[in-house]
């Protein structure tokens, strides 16, 4: 006689126990939060204060919070079922882990600026203590493993926190498109919060965010939340692009100042040019060196035709047609460099476009009237640019929109979002295209791709001249957010962006032949080296350091192309998915069986 009783699976008692700690030690330190942590306010944030957590203490608020979240999930709570939709303890154990790094970071620091751990109050040990406790707990659940026998121990470990080699989601129920929709905005709205309170992040504060940042996006991936998320904007495209331009338009009103606006119009500025560079290097597979000297000829174009006092042509056209000049001379520059040099391949190539990009800096400092003719204005370069002045709507001065006061940068800021879009749009478009095709087959091996009938010469100028054309129009816009223009701008290599290094690494660190990679790539490079001023002489190292590990244990980039994924990790474990089958087929096979 068979029992067809069903039963309640029994969770063994060291998973128990070791859930149960991970729950309390959440709980704890979050409450340490509500404790002051040091004596005085010379720390940033003001971690005196009993009952008001402050600075790096809402970071710490945030992981606990979260980490509870994850553990009451792991408890069966219902209702937090789907904060973790892949049924695995490792985004457990990346949040715990995150909470730990800033916790710990914040006690440290502390100790370590104040002049010793006697600065801190009993807040500060507990506080400390629990987030060990949670960690260590949630060390003792069962983690998802990398099986591969042929995998080092290093990477099993790696896999089994953040997930290298795959992980099974479970299916998802059915949400009506209005609450799909919700969702959507949801997720955007929660990313403008965390992106305007990061750039408004100083010093510690900022590192704190980072680690948990760095922690919390593991977390989502490893719990299955980004690919639910992701299905769900795949299937309600338009609207996920109306929502994140939406977002992003929205930024300006999230801020007090300028200070930070204008950062944001920095970023998307370096942002707009990485993605051109993507074009050639990402799509093309061209090794570009000198590609911020497109940047700056479309700059000093447009800051010799845009009525400035300092230029020698005495000529003032409206703002469309300084980018349309700037554009097309940035093109006829790429058509000029890549026509005598596009033949050549690898390194090559890569010493002719970095000569090139010294070249360009060198020329425009030799133009001085003294050493050459008299155009650039020589080392000075072009200043008093004019702000811009389109339709009668002057960017140079403050605009009450709703009540909201928004300064001048607010308005480049919503200029050079529009050029981003175009910038996407185009990117887009060329990348689907049967050019971009033709791109990616030059990229993967120009011999085969010319054996097939494809012109590789004119194949990669058709490339050169675009990126070239999308960073002359980026410069047309930075030359009149910065109101000058000088050849020290346009480095090879220099301590802050944009610079051929910075805008490289964006592009290689984000993801080649994508478009978030690089735009994300490009935020990350031009924040950080921003908010890491307080290290002074460290700066670079951990800089550095940084981006080392990132290349050795994610040399896809952040946002990873699907064909380098395949190519960096064609060793590792592929889940296949499980054939589909209803509840009710599998009940009805059941009953069969029993």
């Amino acid at each position: 006689m068979t029992n067809t009783h069903e039963t309640t699976p029994v969770i063994p008692l060291p998973e128990a126990g070791a859930r149960l700690a991970t729950t309390v030690g959440a709980i704890a330190t979050l409450a340490s939060t509500f404790l002051a942590w040091t004596w005085t306010d010379e720390f940033p944030g003001n971690l005196t204060v009993t009952g008001y957590p402050g600075g790096l203490q809402v970071i710490t608020l945030v992981g606990a919070a979260l980490t509870l979240l994850f553990a009451l999930a792991g408890h069966g709570v219902r209702g937090l079922g789907w904060l973790n939709p892949a049924g695995s303890n490792n985004a457990l154990l990346l949040i715990a882990l995150g909470t730990f790094g800033t916790t710990w970071y914040t006690v440290i620091a502390i100790a370590q600026e104040l002049g010793g751990i006697a600065n801190l109050e009993p807040g500060g040990f507990v506080a400390a203590a629990a987030s060990l406790i949670t960690l260590l707990a949630a060390l003792g659940l069962p983690l998802h493993r990398d099986t591969d026998p042929t995998s080092s121990g290093l990477k099993k470990a790696l896999a089994a926190v953040f997930g290298i080699g795959g992980t099974k989601i479970a299916r998802p129920k059915a949400l009506p498109s209005w609450a799909q929709i919700l969702v959507i905005v949801a997720a955007f709205a929660i990313g403008l919060f965390v992106a305007s309170y990061g750039l408004q992040a100083q010093s510690e504060l900022f590192v704190g965010f980072m680690i948990l940042a760095a922690f919390g996006v593991a977390t989502l991936s490893r719990s299955g939340l980004s690919a639910r998320l992701k299905a769900l904007t795949t299937e309600h495209r338009k609207v996920t692009v109306i929502a994140a331009f939406a977002a992003a338009a929205a930024f300006p009103f999230t801020q007090n100042t300028d200070e930070f606006t204008l950062l944001a119009v920095s970023i998307l500025i370096f942002a707009t040019v990485a993605l051109g560079l993507n074009v050639v290097v990402g799509l093309a597979g061209l090794l570009d060196l000198g590609y911020v000297a497109f940047l700056g000829v479309g700059a000093y174009t447009a800051a010799l035709v845009s009525g400035s006092t300092a230029s020698t042509f005495g000529v003032h056209l409206p703002f469309w047609a300084a980018a349309l000049t700037g554009a097309a001379a940035s093109l006829i520059f790429g058509v000029l460099i890549g026509a005598p040099t596009l033949r050549l391949r690898g390194d090559y190539l890569a010493i002719v476009t970095l000569g090139f990009g010294e070249i360009f800096r060198i020329t425009m400092g030799n133009l001085d009237g003294t050493s050459g003719p008299s155009v650039t204005n020589g080392p000075n370069g072009v200043p008093n640019i004019p702000d811009l002045k389109f339709f009668g709507y002057d960017f140079g001065a403050e605009h009450t929109i709703g009540g909201f006061t928004l300064g001048s940068y607010a308005n480049y800021f919503w200029l050079m979002l529009l050029c981003t879009a175009l910038v996407i749009t185009i990117f887009a478009r060329a990348g689907n295209s049967r050019i971009g095709r033709a791109w990616v087959a030059i990229r993967e091996d120009e011999t085969a791709a010319t054996a097939m009938g494809i012109n590789g010469f004119r194949v990669k100028l058709i490339a050169f001249a675009l990126g070239a054309t999308l960073a002359g129009l980026a410069g047309t816009v930075q030359a009149h957010v910065q109101h000058t223009v000088v050849p020290e701008m346009y480095v090879f290599a220099g301590p802050v962006p944009p610079s051929s290094a910075f805008l490289l690494a964006a592009v290689i660190l984000g993801g080649m032949g994508t478009i978030t990679g690089p735009l994300l790539g490009a935020t990350l490079l031009y924040v950080i080296p921003t908010k890491l001023q307080f290290l002074n002489d460290y700066q670079l190292l951990f800089f550095g350091l940084a981006l080392i590990l990132l290349m050795r244990f994610r040399p896809e980039g952040v946002v990873a192309n699907k064909r380098q994924q395949l190519e960096y990790h064609e060793n590792d474990p592929i889940d296949v998915p499980e054939p589909r089958q209803s509840e009710e087929t599998g009940a009805g096979i059941a009953k069969a069986g029993a």
